[in-house]
């Protein structure tokens, strides 16, 4: 008696557990798989392509630098003595403004021009440690990238920077035409009798490598708000990818 229920008994878990064993797949198939290195790492760079995207995009524009006193581009640091001795060059200070100005308005033109060079280096950039970055500071994937691209995006970008220094933007003047007179002017005071006795040095830095170091640092910069939103705001998870991957962050 005792073994014909110990069968039945049997049997019933049996047929119990085939019938359950539908919904228990259902239940493992519903359950998230746990992250890989992989996804962390596609994540990260997918991050960083849109980060870059709305940097340019933010900094192309009109004012982009030129009316944010964070990234705002003045003169090269050689040419400081410029301003201080202002009031010995006619009318310098004009001068000043206007070079400024086109200095601001090259690099918003240049940046333009900066996302497919951006994307191309994410897109090969090899990210070592994904989940340490990944659960490091706002900026950590930002400053991966920065570290590990850098002197190629300078070499990339300064041709752009360039032709935008040479193009005719503001009133039918390059800002390289507009630099050219300011320290043209500077160097004739410099030379004088007295500039001779202020000490002055003539300036003959060229604007190339100072607006790429510049713009390079603004876009760095703004990448790295970008990615600090993502990291922050679900609403900037803009797809599946970085919901999985930043959501992790969320735990």
């Amino acid at each position: 008696m005792n073994k014909t229920i110990s069968i039945l008994l049997i049997c019933f878990l049996i047929a119990s557990c085939a019938e359950l064993q539908p919904f228990m797949d259902q239940y493992a198939l519903s359950q998230p798989k746990p992250l890989s290195s992989t996804e962390v790492s596609s994540g990260l760079k997918e991050a960083l392509k849109i980060g870059s995207k709305n940097a340019s995009s933010l900094l192309s524009k009109k004012d982009g630098f030129y009316k944010d006193e964070l990234i705002k581009i003045l003169l090269p640091p050689e040419a400081q003595s410029i301003t201080k001795n202002i009031n010995l060059i006619p009318g310098g200070a004009e001068l000043v403004d206007k070079v400024v100005l086109r200095l601001n308005r090259a690099a918003e033109d240049a940046v333009s021009e900066a996302t497919p060079i951006f994307v191309s280096a994410i897109t090969e950039m090899t990210i070592a440690d994904a989940f340490g970055i990944l659960k490091g500071g706002n900026n950590a994937a930002t400053i991966y990238l920065q570290n590990k691209t850098q002197n190629k995006l300078q070499e990339l970008f300064m041709p752009k920077v360039k032709a935008s220094l040479d193009k005719k933007l503001v009133a039918n003047l390059s800002t390289n035409e507009s630099w050219s007179l300011l320290t043209k002017n500077y160097n004739a005071v410099a030379g004088s009798f007295a500039g001779k006795l202020a000490s002055l040095e003539p300036i003959n830095t060229k604007l190339d490598a100072y607006v790429t170091e510049k713009a390079l640092s603004a876009l760095f910069l703004k990448v790295a708000d970008e990615e600090k939103l993502i990291r922050k705001d679900p609403l900037k998870r803009v797809n599946d990818l970085l919901k999985r991957v930043f959501g992790e962050l969320d735990k």
